[in-house]
């Protein structure tokens, strides 16, 4: 691997390469990466369009604006006859959102020394209050989202690990 800074390639080769990680290697969640969405939301697939705190990516627990690429059909009958119509219909293809990261692919280093990673990079679609759009989370979220404040999301996950 090659230092990131040309007046650093000098300490290429002599075991330094550790202190200069590469930007690929630490980004987990960039501009047009695209999220599935664990809640049940309409929404299916997102599309991140920004991060905010003027980071350059983000991880388990961060807050990203995204935009619904793909969402799950609507049909008026199950509208009418579901108990549970309240959810149907709150997001739709184009509809730009605000989420949660829930889980990334890139590895999150943890306090004890431990390494969890997941198998997909999914997303919670909130709204401009921090509260959830739907109302159940139908998958496993990172327990890391509870330690960085997201105490509603924490709670209706199913499982966090």
């Amino acid at each position: 691997m090659q230092p990131p800074y040309s007046a650093d390639r000098h300490l290429q080769g002599k075991g330094l390469e550790k202190i200069y990680p590469s930007p690929t290697r630490t980004a987990a969640i960039i501009l047009k990466s695209t999220l599935n969405v664990i809640d049940n939301s309409c929404a299916r697939l997102v599309e991140c369009v920004n991060v905010f705190k003027n980071k350059r990516w983000a991880s388990v627990g961060d807050e990203i604006v995204v935009v619904v690429k793909k969402a799950r059909p609507v049909s008026a009958l199950g509208a009418t006859q579901s108990s549970a119509a309240s959810n149907i219909g709150k997001v739709k293809k184009g509809d730009v959102s605000r989420a949660i990261v829930v889980r990334t692919r890139k590895e999150i280093r943890r306090q004890d020394g431990t390494n969890c990673r997941f198998d997909d990079n999914a997303a919670v679609l909130i709204n401009k209050q921090g509260q959830p759009v739907g109302n159940r989370i139908l998958g496993v979220m990172a327990a890391d989202v509870r330690a960085k404040g997201h105490t509603k999301l924490a709670a209706l996950a199913p499982k966090l690990q």
